[in-house]
């Protein structure tokens, strides 16, 4: 006997296709169990898929995107796909967009979004009741639990509008900002995030999702300022902490969720979340610090009071370097990509020449 339902046909091993198109055979031999198991591995994976979302939370299933992490996953391969390969390939020959007032009101609307999702979950956990160490998801219809899983949600979906950060890079052909750590973060995260939504929407889990919307309302204030133009550039003179607050967010993140190994007694319906926001806030870190490194630490990107304080030497001979930093990065009066530069030499305190070097960039 052959079962037509998928269900009661994988608990027999007795029963597959027969290859020459006439119905079904009874297996008897190995080589065609072997056979068979190969056929239906891909129906095993179907029911063991069913069976997972089985156990999902039954108020987010109905939710934008919440159904199925197919839809998003194209949305972050085509994300990818964009800004490493399509965008500069159509940008080549392209002038930069000029998108100044479209990313002032962008990055604007990210620190409002973000200071609104601090509110939400402030409101609904961690101002009230949360007792920031094993917090567990409730997964009732009570209006505040609800509106802790619609908070998570809005946070998902504002992985998406964040992507938009990189699109900005491509179109104003700024590639050298499409970074692997910056593409990582806005391609792991929605992805991540939708297990999240979908099967732990509140308690614990989330405490780093309200501490990285902190972080976003003083990073996109920044985005938003430097998008104003050189006029505004005295106002950003907490540039160089930025970084430093990253890395402040990753270890409260890291510590926070840490405390779950040490917990005796703490029955987290989905524990192995847990461990992923541990891990992200492991590999961030990590990744940041290197950034920090590099950055920083060997100088690239130290003011430029600093760095033109360390060209200075006192010895015979000593090399002056000036000139004048714009906030599109353009050294001197060159918007045109043509950079000027004046340098001093001085020898033995006998002969002093200007020299002018003009530089096509």
């Amino acid at each position: 006997m052959c079962w037509p339902d998928i269900r009661d046909r994988l608990k027999s091993d007795r029963c597959v296709p027969d290859r020459r198109g006439k119905g079904n055979a009874i297996v008897t031999g190995g080589a065609t169990r072997t056979v068979m198991a190969f056929d239906s591995l891909p129906s095993r994976v179907v029911l063991l898929y069913d069976e997972w979302l089985k156990q999902a939370d039954p108020r987010t299933e109905d939710w934008p995107l919440m159904a199925s992490p197919f839809p998003q996953t194209l949305i972050v391969i085509t994300y990818i796909y964009f800004v490493t390969t399509l965008g500069p390939r159509l940008m080549e020959n392209r002038k930069p967009f000029d998108l100044k007032n479209t990313m002032v009101v962008y990055n604007f609307s990210i620190v409002g979004f973000s200071i609104y999702m601090i509110y939400e979950y402030l409101m609904s956990g961690w101002a009230n009741g949360y007792s920031y160490r094993c917090d567990l998801v409730d997964y009732s219809s009570d209006p505040l639990a609800v509106r802790m899983a619609w908070t998570c949600w809005l946070y998902y979906f504002s992985k998406f509008i964040e992507m938009l950060d990189t699109i900005f890079f491509v179109l104003r052909k700024k590639t050298s900002q499409v970074t692997f750590l910056h593409v990582f973060h806005h391609s792991i995260m929605p992805f991540t995030w939708w297990f999240g939504v979908k099967f732990s929407a509140g308690g614990m889990g989330t405490f780093h999702a309200m501490l990285n919307c902190c972080v976003h309302v003083l990073m996109y204030s920044y985005y938003a300022v430097c998008a104003m133009g050189p006029a505004y550039q005295k106002y950003l003179w907490w540039k160089k902490y930025m970084t430093t607050i990253q890395l402040v967010q990753f270890v409260m993140v890291t510590v926070h969720i840490g405390q779950f190994v040490f917990m005796k007694d703490c029955p987290y319906k989905f524990p192995v979340l847990l461990y992923i926001v541990g891990l992200y806030g492991l590999i961030f870190l990590v990744l940041f610090l290197n950034f920090w490194y590099h950055a920083y630490t060997k100088g690239k990107r130290l003011p430029k009071v600093t760095q033109n304080s360390k060209a200075l030497q006192n010895a015979n001979g000593a090399h002056h370097a000036n000139g004048i930093h714009h906030g599109n990065g353009v050294a001197k009066a060159a918007t045109n990509g043509i950079s000027y530069g004046t340098t001093n030499r001085v020898a033995n305190g006998v002969h002093r020449g200007n020299v002018v070097h003009k530089k096509e960039e």
